[in-house]
């Protein structure tokens, strides 16, 4: 019986170990790829410096970046590896080189995110923040200790704000005296209640972004591919264009006293310049690239979009009609026993590129949103100021990211740890109301994206656009558009 005990330990011991040690690599190989990510865009004089001090602030705010872009990364992977993991589990259910990855390791890596992003964004990027635009207190010794004393004190303060305005929030949205009169409760009420709070508002943030990204990522497509045109006659178009640049680079040339508009010739200037690189890129391209890659990346982006909405709309039928389509968390996950997807290793396989295509379509709903557009980061050239905010947000869409894919129904695999916790997922009036405006907003944008792209290319191919800026394209003619593409085609 002893030895029975000592060799469970052992088990016990050694699986503890063994995920203690996939969780380091994994979170080295995040860590390692933010710190390249953020090396990228950071600005490179505000750490080539005299000052010694603001130096070193300024790299311990790089490592605190780091370590939330890491973790925000980590965040966006769990659902993919959790699905994955169960589809290979059921895939060689027998395999001595599979046995490492169980439910055990999956919970741990979901309550370990959980834990990581909470304390990134409640203390480690307040106290970056801080700690850039800390000084030290009046009358102290200059140093990096004094600006972290002051950091620390202000962050004491904002911790105190934050939960006397939760405090208040849960004693006037609930009436339970233990909301109402105790203050003891922090770590079993107040805490979850504030991360409910926080999750909540990075899914409502994920229903505004996410359907615009969407509707954007058709037309960022279309800027970094070749667009195909019709009835268009490149060799032709291009010698315009050279023969329009030269004309103005005349211009510009000669004695600018002699124009009085020489703003308005700079401006056609460029626009033709630039007009005369795309129909070079045009030119070059292999006849695939001009008439085939373009087509497939819009049919690509049409489809993920349209499974997505049908996903939701399905989902909207099973809430009102069966309640296990509510979102809830599990205890102990049971991998390899039977597929997420009722289509099987396939059905899985397309709930991750949708749960992926949701996250992109979020970070560029996000970045093209005339609100957060001066967060953009750029290359060697983003203040430090500026990637905590960026990676704030980042975290903030990523660590709602599960929760988002659940509630909306684009995977059945429950939420794992804490994240299942939150007190909004059992209310079954807000899974609802958000499935109904997920679709709706998505099919509007969808919608509306495709209708000015199809007028606007067409506008294009019959030469309409080069009508005076007085004449609305709206009024005109039908005949005109058909008689038009017909001299073209003749």
């Amino acid at each position: 019986m002893e030895i029975e005990d000592v060799s469970v330990r052992e088990q016990q011991f050694h699986g503890r170990v063994r995920e203690t040690l996939i969780c380091v690599l994994l979170f080295s190989c995040l860590y390692i790829l933010s710190y390249l990510i953020l090396t990228h865009f950071k600005k490179n004089a505000e750490f080539v410096t005299d000052d010694i001090e603001d130096a070193t602030v300024n790299k311990i705010a790089l490592w605190l970046c780091t370590f939330t872009l890491s973790v925000a990364v980590g965040a966006v992977l769990l659902l993919p590896i959790s699905i994955l993991s169960n589809e290979v589990l059921l895939t060689f259910p027998q395999s001595y080189y599979m046995q490492w990855l169980n439910g055990s390791l999956i919970h741990g890596l979901w309550n370990l995110v959980f834990l990581l992003s909470n304390l990134s964004l409640v203390f480690l990027m307040p106290f970056a923040y801080f700690f850039l635009e800390s000084e030290g207190f009046a009358g102290s010794k200059k140093g990096v200790m004094s600006r972290v004393y002051e950091t620390a004190v202000m962050l004491l303060l904002l911790s105190l704000l934050v939960l006397g305005m939760v405090w208040v929030a849960s004693a006037l949205l609930h009436h339970s005296p233990r909301a109402r009169e105790s203050l003891y409760d922090l770590w079993e009420y107040y805490l979850p209640y504030l991360y409910s709070g926080i999750s909540l508002f990075g899914v409502l943030l994920l229903l505004l972004f996410t359907p615009f990204g969407m509707s954007k990522m058709f037309s960022i497509t279309g800027s970094l591919l070749v667009k195909p045109r019709l009835l268009e006659n490149v060799e032709d178009t291009m010698s315009c264009a050279v023969l329009e640049e030269a004309s103005l680079r005349r211009k510009l040339k000669s004695n600018p006293s002699c124009y009085l508009n020489m703003e308005s010739i700079k401006e056609q200037f460029l626009n033709v310049q630039a007009q005369r690189i795309s129909l070079e890129m045009r030119r070059r391209a292999s006849p695939w690239q001009r008439n085939l890659a373009y087509p497939l990346a819009m049919l690509l982006l049409l489809a993920l979009t349209m499974v997505c909405v049908l996903v939701v709309c399905f989902h909207v039928l099973e809430l009102l009609f069966d309640e296990r389509a509510m979102p809830r968390g599990m205890e102990n996950p049971r991998l390899g026993l039977a597929s997420i997807s009722i289509f099987g290793s396939l059905g899985a396989a397309v709930e991750v590129v949708l749960i992926l295509y949701l996250m992109v379509s979020s970070v560029v709903g996000f970045y093209s949103s005339s609100l957060f557009s001066g967060l953009l980061p750029r290359a060697q050239d983003t203040t430090l100021t500026q990637i905590i905010g960026n990676c704030v947000s980042l975290l903030v869409l990523s660590s709602a990211l599960p929760v988002f894919s659940r509630t909306l129904g684009i995977t059945r695999f429950d939420l794992l740890g804490d994240f299942g916790r939150y007190n909004w997922l059992s209310n079954f009036h807000i899974v609802f109301l958000y499935n109904v405006l997920f679709a709706g907003l998505t099919s509007a944008c969808l919608m509306n994206t495709l209708t000015w792209a199809l007028q606007r290319e067409l506008i294009k191919a019959f030469g309409l656009h080069k009508l005076p800026q007085t004449v609305s394209r709206s009024t005109i003619p039908f005949k005109l558009l058909v008689a038009s593409g017909l001299s073209r085609i003749q």
